[in-house]
């Protein structure tokens, strides 16, 4: 991807973005989907190790496919967006370990000899990618609804058979509906959420 990204301003990016649910009938183009990967791939997880896998699922039978899996609150929101992705995570990631943190090889037995340890880094590691990709959405102007109610069990039977890759949350992506946004909900003030020793 030689394309430069322009800056954006980050208001784009925190606090003038929203979760949607409703969204513009606007395909994205297969550079986007693209664009979207390159972007997230370039944010930090421990030892490198990158344990996510991603399913664009864009097609009408891919959506078919993940409709059993959902639960009812999330089917029309994810039928009607032009890009679901499954955030999901290898558990053997750390197969890769040797080649992704090529200063520590050895490393790899940490997480191969201790299945709590590697099923810990995989899920946290996996959900700081899938929020790099939230970033990297509106970065390039699209806009985004993460969503965890589906049934983990359905959807990895149906996506994830032979792989073993486990599913962790889905986003639903696209050009959101801007007229038809639930109102904001509230944050908690700096004061409730931040100790400063």
């Amino acid at each position: 991807m030689n394309a430069q990204i322009p800056v954006v301003p980050i208001a784009q990016l925190f606090s003038a973005a929203r979760t949607h649910t409703q969204w513009q009938p606007r395909a994205l183009a297969p550079e986007q989907l693209q664009q979207l990967y390159e972007l997230t791939k370039w944010g930090p997880t421990s030892m490198n190790t990158q344990p996510a896998r991603f399913v664009f699922v864009q097609s009408a039978a891919g959506k078919e496919r993940l409709r059993p899996a959902l639960a009812a609150g999330n089917v029309d929101k994810t039928m009607s967006a032009p890009l679901t992705v499954i955030v999901a995570y290898d558990p053997k990631f750390y197969e890769r370990v040797p080649e992704l943190f090529p200063a520590a090889p050895q490393a790899r037995a940490m997480f191969a000899d201790n299945a709590q340890f590697a099923a810990d880094t995989a899920v946290r590691n996996s959900s700081l990618q899938g929020a790099y990709l939230i970033i990297a959405a509106r970065a390039l102007g699209l806009d985004t609804g993460p969503m965890s109610g589906f049934d983990h069990a359905k959807l990895d039977a149906e996506f994830f058979a032979e792989s073993g890759y486990r599913s962790n949350f889905l986003i639903n992506i696209g050009y959101g509906d801007h007229d038809n946004l639930y109102p904001r909900g509230p944050r908690l003030a700096f004061t409730e959420a931040v100790q400063v020793i």
